[in-house]
């Protein structure tokens, strides 16, 4: 990946996090039309970009799989993709994408950790279930920090929950949450039936 391509790869990625028609696993950064002008400048008015030393640095440094997952980690990091610009990703994401490694490398461990914690003494069905005029409890567990955004993405992935909600809700808050769900969960590679089973297990220990 050159150091171009590097820079339409962030712009598609924040496309993706940010708007619902714009698919990074479908197009990647085909449908961006960035200018290479825009980048490197045209020796009149339009300047270089002040941050191209960054995307040099990516592209000598990384491969093109490890350029996309390092924007995704920072993309997931934050409340609103919106906020992201590159100068949060030269300062903060490189260490953010070590963290994420780590996350994605104990995904299973938290997952059953998380589930275990919220399902104790509790009925799976009124996790998910939508009430007038509040949000649903695995929501509020989220918001405060108890459940990773992994976690929900892996329960959309066994439950499906997320459509019900965008039915049951008309919610900015959960409306963020939901495009947030729905566009990081092509980057979360699980094995869905292994999953479904951790969670039948946790859910017939959580009632007996």
């Amino acid at each position: 990946m050159t150091p171009f391509e590097c820079y339409k790869t962030f712009l598609a990625m924040k496309v993706h996090f940010t708007k619902d028609s714009y698919d990074y696993i479908r197009y990647n950064n085909t449908k961006i039309k960035a200018r290479p002008e825009s980048y490197y400048g045209d020796g009149k008015k339009r300047k270089p970009r002040k941050d191209r030393i960054f995307f040099e640095y990516l592209a000598r440094n990384y491969s093109d799989k490890e350029i996309e997952r390092l924007y995704v980690a920072n993309f997931a990091d934050v409340k609103d993709s919106q906020e992201i610009w590159m100068s949060n990703i030269v300062k903060y994401g490189e260490k953010n994408y070590i963290e994420w490694q780590k996350k994605v490398q104990a995904l299973q461990y938290t997952f059953k950790e998380e589930s275990t914690t919220l399902l104790e003494g509790k009925n799976i069905d009124d996790i998910f279930k939508c009430k007038t005029g509040g949000h649903p409890p695995i929501l509020k567990s989220f918001m405060r920090g108890e459940v990773s955004l992994e976690t929900m993405v892996i329960y959309d992935r066994i439950l499906g929950y997320r459509v019900n909600f965008d039915k049951q809700m008309s919610d900015p808050v959960w409306e963020s949450y939901s495009m947030k769900i729905k566009k990081y969960s092509p980057f979360i590679n699980i094995d869905v039936f292994r999953y479904r089973k951790i969670l039948k297990d946790i859910v017939v220990d959580s009632t007996t």
